[in-house]
């Protein structure tokens, strides 16, 4: 039975997101009562937005990872643990032996959180459910307890929905995403880490007179400050840093300027898609429940990283990733297959500190200094779960095999942690809940008296 769901499952997953998604949102839209004339339209340019996203977003992947690969090389080291970016890590999720009851679970999860007024979050971004199978398989391969790695899976999706819910108000007005959150495990768990670092940094003379969004940068260098133009020069100087010729250094300027250029403009096509089944959602809810106006769509991290300023933060990170990674002692990863995707986990980090460049640079650094020790540390145990399912290994990737990113996730780590039995991980919850309600208290100012985002 298990295997049959997950069956289904993985034959809708194959189709990949830009026509799993459409169909989710048809069968959704036509749910609410949307006519079908008006649905299928909304999933079509939902789908083609998407198409139009991933094709900007593989430029940059494309872009970006040669470039960052040529860095490492000229660094001279080699690391024992190989990078493979997350794609292994999400065929590895969906074939762990968890999968077919997990995702199952998120979807009744979902549910019963909705109907319980316990989230406002309606995640529909079915793909992204192999961040919360990660999550248990890692737990059963680490314990051997079944039942663990699916509690693991469950608290990871009740964490994540409700950071998706904290954060919506910002994603909305300053990503302009109305009606949407972002319950991407692998960036939603930065925010509060985001909140409290733009509160330090507040505090710190000088450093907090700097103002480095998109918007600030145009006004002060006109032309020069324009996104694209940011992206023409970010890429021209990580071309020089990757020892590339003209050529070269050219066509990576002009590739990541368009992808500043363009990114926004194909989440603007998306956003045209889900507004009839946005106001369907609304519509039906404030006739069941007139209170229910909240409700928002969950969608892929995607949608968010066409924001300049994280792509530009990314982007200044690639060469300061490497940097740490060369000289963290201790440190048993080279980043490569994940360096082209530092977008995800700075997302969150960008909103936070309000498109400020420098200050989601100051906070990303220790970020990324712990994942890279996350990722060191985990790297047996990805090996193992990967051995566990057979899965075919990338050429010279025959000992350790990690993602410095979702690999090094540090919320994927302490649920290891916790499940082992871990007293120091154990010792951090009431420390962890702090931190994470002192955060929650920090953007509560963001809100007038009748609970109205105002920021």
């Amino acid at each position: 039975m298990g295997q049959k769901i997950l069956d289904a499952f993985q034959y809708i997953l194959d189709l990949g997101p830009t026509v799993m998604l459409p169909i989710v949102v048809f069968i959704l839209a036509l749910c609410f009562r949307v006519k079908p004339g008006k649905a299928l339209r909304s999933a079509v340019v939902i789908g083609m937005g998407f198409v139009g996203i991933f094709l900007i977003f593989d430029l940059l992947i494309e872009s970006v990872g040669p470039a960052a690969q040529a860095m490492v090389e000229r660094t001279g080291i080699n690391l024992p643990v190989v990078d493979t970016g997350w794609p292994p890590l999400a065929a590895i999720a969906f074939a762990s032996p968890v999968a077919p009851f997990v995702i199952p679970m998120v979807v009744l999860l979902n549910i019963a959180m909705i109907m319980m007024r316990w989230t406002k979050t309606v995640d529909i971004d079915l793909w992204n459910y192999w961040h919360f199978c990660f999550a248990g398989a890692l737990v059963y391969s680490a314990t051997g307890n079944f039942f663990l790695g699916l509690l693991g899976s469950a608290i990871a999706t009740v964490t994540i929905l409700k950071f998706a819910d904290w954060s919506a108000p910002y994603v909305q007005k300053r990503f302009n995403l109305p009606g949407i959150s972002l319950p991407t495990l692998s960036s939603a768990i930065f925010f509060p880490i985001g909140i409290l670092g733009n509160k330090i940094i507040d505090s710190i003379p000088g450093i907090n007179k700097l103002k480095a969004d998109p918007e600030s940068i145009q006004k002060r260098f006109g032309v020069f400050g324009e996104p694209m133009m940011i992206g023409l020069i970010l890429g021209v100087v990580i071309g020089i840093l990757a020892g590339f010729n003209t050529e070269g250094v050219l066509k990576l300027g002009m590739n990541l300027g368009a992808v500043m250029l363009i990114m926004p403009r194909m989440v603007r096509i998306l956003m045209e898609g889900l507004i009839p089944l946005s106001d369907a959602v609304r519509a039906l809810l404030k006739k069941k429940f007139p209170e229910r106006e909240d409700i928002t769509i969950g969608l892929d991290i995607a949608v968010a990283i066409g924001n300049p300023a994280v792509i530009s933060t990314a982007l200044l990170m690639t060469p300061i990733t490497i940097l740490l990674a060369v000289i963290l002692p201790g440190n048993k990863i080279i980043p490569l297959g994940d360096l082209s995707t530092l977008t995800v986990p700075l997302a969150m980090i960008v909103l936070a500190c309000r498109g400020n460049i420098i200050r989601s640079i100051f906070i990303g650094i220790p970020v990324i200094i712990a994942n890279l020790y996350i990722a060191s540390y985990l790297a047996p145990l990805v090996t193992q779960v990967a051995k566990s399912i057979s899965f075919k290994f990338p050429e010279g990737a025959s000992s350790l095999v990690n993602s410095f990113l979702d690999g090094g996730n540090p919320f994927r780590y302490w649920l290891v942690m916790i499940s082992q039995g871990n007293l120091f991980a154990i010792g951090a919850i009431p420390f962890i809940a702090f931190f994470i309600w002192l955060a929650y208290k920090i953007t509560r100012r963001d809100f007038d008296d009748n609970g109205q985002f105002k920021a």
